[in-house]
């Protein structure tokens, strides 16, 4: 389907696609339709790649270039990007437009991985070992933005104290508002959560298509697992429950705690982390 001269260009469709995943999440959280619209615009730029591609193969290729699965897995992403569009442009539906391109997201990698790993060039093993690169690239990105939460959540917690105990001075001043340390914590969850979504699902197709050994019952990769679920099980009570102030911060925390405890001590644990 693709040379991989043109790498970059793949790359760059994956990072775009990732960017859009990233503002529909948003919306689809906060109905934030500044985040839709830049997601809708980055979308745009990758359908406009795909089918650049798709009417190049197209001239290039005397048979139908999708009758195989791995390249039927390029024109499946293309409808669904295609009709997500439609649909985000035509209708308000947050749940289908954010569900459909977290598949297309998936699809449109496992096609890249997949057509790397079957075409024997210097530059397979390259993007493979890009992948893997970019994988714990945005892993650590989302780490370093739940630890802002987590000073955030802390912080938010002392000014509780403080003001509690009613010790009235110039640190309760610096320390901020506590409206605003509880919405910096809880965005700075939000952007941190898609990140690592992405993360994982590039670090499960990285180890698919390596040829390393890769098991579902690894204490990290379950530990990451859990680790997204319980920052999304943060966003549930704090979105959908109306969960604020001091709960949450020590959800925040304790959150934080266990992905520490994923990043030091399940890392030591696993078949494939080091």
């Amino acid at each position: 389907m693709f040379s991989l001269d043109y790498k970059w260009i793949y790359e760059l469709i994956i990072f775009v696609y990732a960017i859009s995943l990233i503002g529909y999440f948003i919306d689809f959280v906060q109905q934030n339709r500044r985040a839709n619209r830049m997601a809708f615009w980055f979308l745009s730029m990758v359908w406009i790649l795909q089918t650049i591609f798709l009417f190049g193969k197209m001239l290039s290729s005397e048979q139908y270039f999708f009758l195989t699965i791995y390249d039927g897995l390029y024109f499946y992403a293309w409808i669904l990007i295609t009709f997500s569009l439609m649909i985000n442009r035509l209708f308000r539906v947050d749940f289908f437009v954010f569900f459909t391109n977290v598949l297309g997201f998936f699809i449109m990698s496992l096609h890249i991985s997949t057509k790397a790993q079957m075409v024997e060039h210097v530059q397979s093993n390259e993007l493979v070992g890009d992948i893997l690169i970019i994988h714990i690239a945005l892993a650590l990105l989302s780490y370093g933005i739940f630890t802002l939460s987590f000073i955030f959540a802390l912080m938010y917690l002392l000014q509780y104290w403080l003001l509690k105990k009613k010790k009235w001075n110039t640190q309760l001043k610096r320390l901020g508002n506590l409206d605003q340390l509880d919405y910096f914590s809880f965005l700075s969850v939000l952007i941190g959560v898609p990140i690592l979504m992405i993360a994982i699902i590039l670090g499960v197709l990285w180890a698919y298509i390596s040829g390393e050994a890769f098991y579902w019952y690894d204490v990290k990769t379950i530990g990451s697992f859990i680790v997204l679920g319980v920052y999304i099980g943060y966003l549930v009570f704090r979105v959908v429950k109306g969960f604020k102030g001091k709960q949450i911060a020590i959800l925040n925390v304790n959150a934080f705690l266990f992905l520490l405890v994923n990043y030091f001590l399940f890392s030591t644990l696993s078949n494939f982390h080091f």
